[in-house]
């Protein structure tokens, strides 16, 4: 089981991990959830109903990161090809980008703030031991935030290594990166990321 998920009943999964692991894994969820920002708590006073109606930004982030977790809804070679933006103009894709990141951006924030926390509240639920570490187990819908906090984790360090997919095959360029290279430590989580979120993806397949 270490380092791969398995199966448990109820539809969750399991994987042994160690101290060091559990410390890597707990504080790259929590500087995603620096990354993405605090929660819209509404202030003294202030109607929590309202603040359920509050607009969000209609720009998108000037931080690469942030704009890779929330992209433009329409857009660019993908957008412009898909079927909500099939035959627009530039001008009208980027409005119709700018009303829905409006409407929608905070709410994509809280979810993924919610599943970065659900990462660092089962991490945190663990008692490892010294040498042997602890079997961290997950629920069904834990797995499923775990699963959506990987991807987060991975496309942010991957913007962060600007990594393309030629970059991603196994003889790509990831993998013959010297020990010297100062970017050698995030490759090897972002790696160890992505096999984590195949195991758990391959654990929850029917």
């Amino acid at each position: 089981m270490a380092g791969h998920f398995e199966a448990t009943p109820g539809g969750g999964a399991a994987v042994a991990l160690d101290e060091v692991e559990i410390s890597i894994l707990r504080s790259l969820a929590v500087q995603l959830l620096e990354l993405i920002g605090p929660g819209d708590e509404p202030a003294d006073g202030e109607d929590p109903l309202a603040a359920l109606f509050a607009e969000g930004p209609s720009k998108p982030p000037t931080d690469p990161a942030l704009a890779r977790l929330f992209p433009d809804a329409y857009g660019g070679p993908e957008g412009a090809e898909g079927p909500a933006g099939a035959g627009k103009p530039e001008e009208e894709l980027r409005e119709l980008s700018a009303e829905f990141r409006r409407f929608t951006e905070m709410d994509l924030r809280t979810g993924k703030r919610d599943d970065a926390l659900a990462v660092v509240r089962t991490l945190d639920a663990l008692s490892p031991a010294p040498d042997d570490g602890a079997v961290l187990t997950l629920t069904g819908d834990e797995c499923r935030s775990w699963l959506r906090s990987l991807n987060d984790l991975r496309l942010t360090i991957g913007t962060r290594l600007e990594v393309s997919d030629e970059d991603q095959g196994e003889e790509g360029s990831l993998y013959r990166l010297p020990d010297s290279d100062p970017r050698k430590p995030m490759v090897m989580a972002y790696l160890w990321l992505g096999a984590l979120q195949e195991s758990l993806v391959e654990t929850l397949m029917p």
